[in-house]
């Protein structure tokens, strides 16, 4: 009952789990453990995290936190829509460097898997949007890193946005990927 699609960066999944609509509208399992493990995805989440944002253009990342508080991510929109995008940052990877991205939207219902080894990071496509994920680690501030959006080595396409992006001093403030500390 999912649909699992490979998007090109080892072990980063699009998944769209189906949804069972009715006259009332629909009734749909985001996370099963049991049918997530059936199909390979076998995680233990330890933390549900949720971000608003009232604007469109509003980009939060690219985010990641370092062995031992490393984290994989399940990310679902609620409301709206964004741009989701994850860079490996695996220090010898055949991808290193390399980006992904996906369209995430409450109307789709479908989800992005980050593993380990990546950053993430997304931008809302329209006002009112909120994001999900499941983490399979806690938020570490001494572990959590950054990396600039828009570091020209990596190259993400991101969406032109009226107004242009809204990101806080954090993310302003990141590095290029030359200069973080990502994993060895």
């Amino acid at each position: 009952m999912l649909e699992i699609i490979p998007l090109g960066l080892d072990g980063v999944l699009e998944i769209v789990p189906k949804r069972f609509h009715d006259a009332r509208g629909y009734f749909v399992e985001d996370w099963n453990a049991k049918r997530f493990a059936e199909a390979g995805i076998d995680l233990r989440f330890v933390q549900d995290n949720r971000s608003y944002s009232a604007a469109a253009g509003v980009m939060r990342g690219l985010h990641y936190q370092l062995p031992p508080r490393a984290q994989e991510k399940l990310v679902r929109v609620v409301r709206g829509r964004i741009l989701d995008v994850t860079v490996d940052i695996r220090r010898g990877s055949k991808s290193f460097g390399k980006w992904a991205a996906v369209e995430l939207s409450s109307e789709k219902g479908n989800q992005v898997l980050v593993p380990k080894g990546f950053a993430h990071g997304f931008v809302t496509l329209v006002p009112d949007t909120e994001v999900l994920y499941k983490v399979t680690d806690v938020y570490s501030p001494a572990d959590q890193r950054s990396i600039r959006f828009d570091d020209p080595a990596i190259g993400i396409e991101w969406p032109a946005i009226a107004g242009g992006f809204q990101l806080s001093d954090k993310d302003l403030e990141a590095p290029v990927l030359a200069a973080a500390e990502v994993f060895a």
